[in-house]
C-alpha cells in the first residue's frame, strides 16, 4: 500500500470505481465540485469521456485507488464489487475510506465489510436513493451506515457533490437494509401503477383517466405520473433498469426470508419483473414492467 496523498483538508482525493448508468453522473458532479478525481470502469470506453470534465482515467483498479483518501464503488452486485476491490488491493492507501454505494443486499454488505477489514479500509455502507436523472443532477439521497463522528467531516464534500440529502442511519449494514425497504416500496409502486392502468383498460376505461383521477391528491407522486405516462406512451429509456429491479427484488426477498418478514407482495412484483427481463426488456426502464400486463394478441 502507498501513503495517502493529502490533496486538501476540505477536498479529499476521490476514486470512483464504476462509471456506467449511475456512476457517470456521480463522476461528473464530483469533478464539478472540484474534488481531485480518478475514475475506472470495467468497460474502459465508459470511463474515457470523463477525462473531459477533469477526471483522471485509470487503466486498472489498483491505479485508480492509488493515493485516494475516499474510494466509491458503484457496480452491479456484491460479486463485481468484491472482484474489483480485490483487484485494487495493492493500490489502497492505509486507512482509506471505502464508500460502498452499490445495491448488494444484506449478505453482500456483510461480506464486503469483512473484506474492508481484511484490507485495512474504513467502511461506509452508503447505497443511494435515486435513478440516472438524480445522479446526473447531484440530487440523490445517501443512506449512510458507518461512523459519522469519525468520517462525517471527511465525507461531507463528497456527499454534498452527489446528493441533496444524507441520512446517517446507524452502523455499517443499516444503509443497505433501509435501501432494500425503499426499493421494495418503489418497485411495488411501479408495478401497482401498471396493474391499475391495465385494470382500467380491461374494464373498458381509458387508462389515462386513472392518472388524471389520482393527480394532485394524497395518492399521487411525480413517480406515479412519470412512470404511468411512460408506460402508456411506450417510453422505456433506462433510468432504473428492469434487470436491476429484478436483481434488487431478489435481494429484498432474501433479506425478508432471513428476517422472517412477509414478502408475498414483493414476490408477486418480482415475478412481473422477472417475466419482462426474460422477454428481453431487462435493459429498458422499470416502466417496462408494463409488458407483464399487456394482453396477448
Amino acid at each position: 500500500m502507498v501513503p495517502v496523498t493529502d490533496a486538501s483538508p476540505a477536498l479529499p482525493a476521490v476514486a470512483l470505481l464504476g462509471t456506467s448508468t449511475m456512476g457517470a453522473g456521480l463522476a461528473r458532479n464530483l469533478a464539478a465540485a472540484g474534488l481531485p478525481l480518478t475514475v475506472w470502469n470495467r468497460s474502459p470506453q465508459k470511463a474515457r469521456p470523463l477525462a473531459e470534465v477533469g477526471a483522471r482515467v485509470a487503466e486498472d483498479a489498483a491505479d485508480a485507488v492509488r493515493g485516494a483518501q475516499v474510494v466509491l464503488t458503484m457496480l452491479w452486485d456484491a460479486d463485481s464489487v468484491e472482484q474489483t476491490v480485490r483487484a485494487a488491493r495493492e493500490g489502497f492507501a492505509p486507512g482509506a475510506v471505502w464508500v460502498q454505494t452499490s445495491t448488494v443486499g444484506v449478505e453482500g454488505t456483510e461480506r464486503l465489510a469483512r473484506l474492508a477489514g481484511e484490507l485495512g479500509l474504513r467502511f461506509v455502507d452508503a447505497p443511494v436513493l435515486g435513478t440516472k436523472g438524480p445522479a446526473e443532477q447531484g440530487a440523490l439521497t445517501v443512506l449512510a451506515g458507518g461512523d459519522e463522528q469519525e468520517l462525517g467531516a471527511l465525507l461531507e464534500p463528497v456527499f454534498a457533490a452527489i446528493a441533496q440529502r444524507v441520512l446517517w442511519v446507524g452502523a455499517a449494514g443499516a444503509g443497505s437494509r433501509l435501501k432494500l425497504a425503499c426499493n421494495a416500496w418503489v418497485l411495488t409502486v411501479v408495478d401497482g401503477v401498471a396493474t391499475s392502468l391495465a385494470l382500467a383498460r380491461d374494464l373498458g376505461v381509458d387508462p389515462r383517466l386513472f392518472l388524471e383521477a389520482v393527480r394532485g391528491g394524497a395518492m399521487d407522486s411525480p413517480y406515479v405520473q412519470g412512470k404511468g405516462a411512460a408506460m402508456l406512451e411506450g417510453r422505456h429509456e433506462p433510468q432504473f433498469g428492469a434487470a436491476g429491479a429484478a436483481k434488487d427484488l431478489e435481494l429484498v426477498l432474501a433479506a425478508a426470508a432471513g428476517a422472517g418478514s412477509d414478502a408475498a407482495v414483493t414476490r408477486a412484483v418480482h415475478e412481473h419483473f422477472a417475466a419482462v427481463v426474460a422477454a428481453g426488456h431487462g435493459g429498458q426502464d422499470v416502466s417496462a414492467v408494463w409488458f407483464a400486463h399487456e394482453r396477448e394478441g
